[in-house]
């Protein structure tokens, strides 16, 4: 019979990596609490309309990258492809944003069907944040404060720049698209095949086109810049004067456009060039259009989202993870003989005593230098040594594992006292 192996692209996260993820989802909901955003959770599977009408019937992720099938039901429905659409579902269907605001965030796995790489998966993870009922540029200016506070904690912000572009009004981007049509038309034969592709239904994907042919036509055309309305120009004036104050460099990138049909007025995108040609780390921007586009009120909304693969690669690569989070043990408890049932005792009335001790007891019996060396291995700093004698005497030995500290005999009922000592 042919071994089982997981689906290609979709991952698993063992035990020697699970730390690094949990260190960076430690640090990114630290930050969001600390800008009093409240974690909302939606569904993965998802009605297919959903992603159709919000993320753009002609987008690369409708066409050829969803994971959509038919349930018992006969309904369509979409393993989600990303957040946005289902976190405005989930607001809208909730009561969370008619005369309101809410400042939101979220994680889990998104899911597409694409060709597997470094730093791209079919399934992969991502924070979200997304902002509702604000209009103004402060809060396109406080995610991205945000944002930057997340990489000054995990000691990468060295390494990310901002590019920010304003794709304007709705009647500003079709008068633009216009002009970008014709002057693409004139070199058709001249673009990439998938730039061809999108001449007519999707143009302005064409600006973040990988081929460089297409980017050297790119350079003489005309410039998003150019057509923006009055409203977009000063909303995009104010967000740059704010991110000037707040210190916050950036490059204004007339070419970013983003992926997704629902943004209009402020796009970004954080990259890096530690990753290779997966450069985005972070990407989103503002999309006022999209709760009324999915039949509730009109909400202004502005978001991003983060992929944790991407962050995880990033900090292994520039070997910024912090020594000891690997370690997922302080005490490992050796029992030698009969003395289990007086093992779980003590590191029950420890777990009690000592909410924050990571304790491993040692289960399946073996001997006792067999025990010392899978305690060693765990990574804990000391040994809890445990016999007949021992509980006959009342006393529990401790061994250090990590420094030359000669071994004690400490008394069971002095235990909890001895190791909280030990950590002040």
């Amino acid at each position: 019979m042919k071994e089982l192996s997981a689906i290609k692209g979709m991952n698993d996260l063992t035990p020697e990596r699970s730390p690094v993820w949990q260190y960076v989802e430690s640090v990114v909901t630290d930050v969001f609490g600390r800008y009093g955003y409240s974690e909302i959770r939606f569904p993965i599977l998802e009605q297919t309309q959903l992603f159709a009408r919000a993320v753009g019937e002609a987008t690369d992720i409708v066409e050829k990258e969803m994971y959509t099938f038919e349930d018992k039901g006969g309904r369509s429905v979409t393993m989600r492809p990303e957040g946005t659409a289902g976190c405005v579902r989930a607001c809208q269907e909730n009561g969370l944003l008619h005369n309101q605001t809410q400042r939101l965030w979220y994680m889990g796995p998104m899911f597409r069907y694409e060709k597997p790489q470094k730093g791209r998966l079919r399934q992969f993870h991502q924070f979200g944040v997304e902002v509702f009922g604000i209009d103004t540029p402060d809060a396109d200016a406080e995610i991205l404060m945000l944002s930057a506070r997340l990489w000054q904690e995990l000691g990468i912000d060295q390494h990310v720049s901002l590019q920010i572009n304003s794709l304007g009004s709705a009647e500003s981007r079709a008068a633009y698209r216009e002009a970008l049509v014709a002057y693409l038309t004139a070199h058709k034969d001249e673009l990439d095949g998938d730039s061809q592709r999108r001449l007519d239904k999707n143009p302005l994907r064409i600006l973040d086109s990988k081929s460089e042919q297409t980017q050297s036509i790119l350079a003489s055309a005309p410039s998003l810049l150019d057509f923006l309305d009055e409203e977009s120009k000063a909303h995009f004036e104010q967000l740059k004067a704010m991110l000037d104050a707040a210190g916050i460099a950036y490059e204004v990138n007339p070419r970013l456009v983003r992926g997704l049909d629902y943004y209009g007025k402020t796009v970004f995108e954080w990259v890096t060039e530690s990753l290779g040609a997966q450069g985005t780390v972070c990407g989103g921007g503002r999309y006022d259009g999209l709760v009324e586009q999915l039949g509730g009120k009109p909400t202004c909304a502005v978001g991003f989202g983060l992929g944790i693969e991407r962050l995880v690669l990033m900090l292994e690569t520039l070997e910024m993870i912090p020594e000891g989070i690997e370690c997922q043990v302080d005490a490992y408890l050796v029992a030698v003989g009969n003395v289990q049932a007086e093992a779980f005792a003590i590191a029950e009335n420890l777990r009690s005593e000592l909410p924050w001790l990571r304790l491993l007891v040692h289960c399946g019996g073996g001997s006792f230098k067999s025990q010392m060396k899978k305690a060693d291995k765990s990574g804990a700093d000391v040994a809890l040594i445990l016999g007949e004698n021992e509980v006959a005497e009342g006393n529990i030995g401790v061994k250090f594992l990590r420094s030359d500290e000669a071994q004690a005999s400490v008394g069971i009922a002095e235990l909890a006292d001895f190791l909280r000592s030990g950590t002040e």
